[in-house]
């Protein structure tokens, strides 16, 4: 991951207070008359010490009484009205950071996600997001209002005898270098929370998804035992990071407690000389606490905001990530298509070591259903990913009409392509909802039109709410088929000139496969069809069947005369209906 450097990150993080600079400088006035109020009361008491008492002032003192009173109603004013508009602020930095994340994970490559587990790319939404607010507004806050108590305790010290406020200044290289030795070590430890964070949203997320595996092999106290080891390490990590916080505070106040002393010898002497009033020493000591607390406080405020660019590098480390594809500047609006798609020398890769397509070459005419079939990892998918541009070619061409497809733009090319992959995923919505997904702007007639299209409009009737059934996390209220022909429905009302099948039937029950094959079947009447098989009895009525392996396309042809050449596809059927055969007579 980039490293950051901290000015840099705090200064790209302010970045995003400008659209609210005006509630911020309210805000800051309320946080500057907040903190001035600290500084006037030293004054007050100098006052009743040196004039009161001496004098024995009644008038003066009711003066005073009252003026505290005034005083500290002021400050109740500002003080809520800096907690309320910087957590006015802060909340919305914290908006629009996360949507910004979340639109640049929109227009991220699929290569990115593959690179990276789910819960860590969640925990940067919530957790890291959601550590930024310390930075920004709560630190922020406490910053403005301690520098301001330090700057007008300082000024105040210096009026008040110049001697002792050098004195007392002599600890402050003390203070910085000790600031700078446990800033570093905390943001490293920072760095350290937010992984640990992220890892247990990692393991929360795999957990729950996975939550009928985990049940179904009973290891339900192996996922709590890497649960509590997880927990355990985040424990372990805060502690270091509390350590350090704890370390820090008693280094500030020991220094701070080294000027107090000072300030008593050397000011108890001044005053036993005449050099200054007792008075005016309660009021140096005073202001000597105030500029030791916000000193204190300034420390930790640095530590807190070291923490939180930790998570910053993490949201930039994101933000900065670019796309491995593409939209051109100039790319063009791709028309109505006929479905003309064209692979001439394609080779492609998802790492250096491992290709999956080398020199392949395909043509597929409008209007045919093409069959691509072959074993695991030969490369099927990759052709089916590489049409709607989920990844682009390393060599060669894919043109649609003779048009390459990295000359248009994302939406009209993917506009016109179908997708009904094997896991289908449904929105935790209503039925109506997931079919509505394959456009927006659909009518109800529409909607019932794709159901019944896909066999799916009879069994949506019979479930409770009909088409207003929430159909349950990833389509869990459904059953398999079910599910399936919801995704058939949702491609038919996207009505895609060219339509990709992913093995849509392979994990289907027999009576299940019939009804969505002839779904399916309907589907792909008049369109471009891209079929991705394992069954190869679903692509027997195909119009051309390409036999693929290790990247190479090794045969082509219709059914029977893949059969009649005796070779990779005919040993392909032989064996799968060898086992269906074996599977009648068990």
């Amino acid at each position: 991951m980039t490293q950051y450097n901290s000015l840099q990150s705090y200064k790209r993080l302010l970045m995003f207070i400008k659209p609210y600079k005006k509630r911020l400088v309210i805000a800051v006035i309320c946080m500057a008359f907040s903190g001035a109020s600290n500084v006037v009361v030293p004054w007050l008491i100098k006052d009743v010490i040196d004039k009161v008492l001496a004098n024995k002032d009644i008038y003066t003192l009711n003066l005073i009484v009252i003026g505290i009173l005034i005083l500290f109603l002021l400050r109740g004013f500002f003080y809520f009205g800096q907690r309320y508009l910087m957590s006015y602020v802060g909340q919305k930095i914290v908006n629009d950071i996360r949507e910004k994340l979340y639109r640049h994970l929109q227009v991220l490559s699929l290569s990115y996600f593959d690179r990276r587990k789910t819960g860590n790319i969640m925990s940067n939404l919530t957790n890291d997001v959601t550590a930024l607010q310390t930075a920004i507004a709560g630190n922020l806050i406490s910053f403005v209002q301690e520098a301001v108590i330090l700057i007008g305790s300082l000024v105040s010290m210096l009026f008040l005898y110049w001697r002792l406020t050098l004195l007392t200044l002599v600890i402050v290289p003390l203070v910085i270098f000790t600031i700078n030795f446990f800033g570093s070590r905390l943001r490293l430890a920072g760095h350290e929370v937010q992984g640990k964070l992220a890892d247990i949203t990692t393991l929360l997320e795999e957990s729950i998804s996975g939550i009928r595996i985990i049940r179904s092999f009973n290891r339900e106290d192996y996922e709590i035992k890497r649960f509590l080891v997880q927990n355990d390490n985040n424990f372990w990590a805060l502690m270091q990071t509390t350590k350090l916080t704890s370390l820090l505070t008693p280094f500030i106040q020991f220094f701070a407690a080294i000027a107090v002393t000072a300030i008593i010898w050397y000011g108890g002497i001044s005053v036993i000389n005449g050099d200054m009033t007792a008075g005016a020493l309660i009021a140096f000591l005073i202001y000597a606490i105030n500029l030791a607390n916000p000193v204190r406080r300034i420390s930790e405020i640095y530590g807190e905001i070291q923490k939180s660019l930790a998570a910053a590098d993490r949201v930039f480390d994101t933000l900065d990530t670019e796309s491995d594809v593409k939209e051109k500047n100039d790319a063009v609006t791709l028309p109505f298509v006929k479905g003309n798609i064209t692979f001439h020398e394609v080779s492609f890769s998802y790492d250096e070591e491992h290709p999956a397509l080398t020199h392949f070459n395909l043509a597929i005419k409008p209007g045919q259903v093409v069959a691509l079939v072959g074993p695991s990892g030969a490369g099927k998918s990759t052709v089916a990913n590489l049409l709607p541009r989920f990844y682009d070619v390393n060599s060669g061409s894919l043109t649609i009409d003779g048009t390459d497809v990295r000359d248009v733009t994302f939406a009209s090319l993917r506009q016109q392509i179908g997708l009904v992959p094997q896991e289908t995923l449904l929105f935790n919505a209503t039925i109506r909802e997931n079919i509505l997904y394959g456009r927006l702007d659909a009518s109800e007639e529409e909607i019932v039109a794709a159901a019944e299209a896909a066999n799916a409009h009879e069994f949506i009737l019979e479930l409770p709410g009909g088409y207003d059934a929430v159909v349950g996390d990833r389509g869990s209220a459904l059953s398999g088929g079910q599910r399936q022909r919801i995704a058939i429905a949702r491609a038919i009302l996207k009505n895609p000139r060219i339509l990709i099948l992913d093995e849509a039937t392979s994990a289907l029950d027999t009576e299940s496969e019939k009804i969505v094959q002839a779904a399916l079947d309907r589907l792909m009447e008049g369109r471009t069809a891209v079929v991705i098989a394992h069954r190869l009895s679903t692509v027997r009525n195909a119009d051309h069947i390409v036999v693929i392996d290790h990247g190479h396309i090794v045969e082509e042809g219709t059914h029977k005369e893949l059969l009649a050449q005796h070779g990779l596809y005919a040993n392909l059927y032989a064996v799968q209906f060898k086992d269906k055969s074996e599977g009648r007579n068990t």
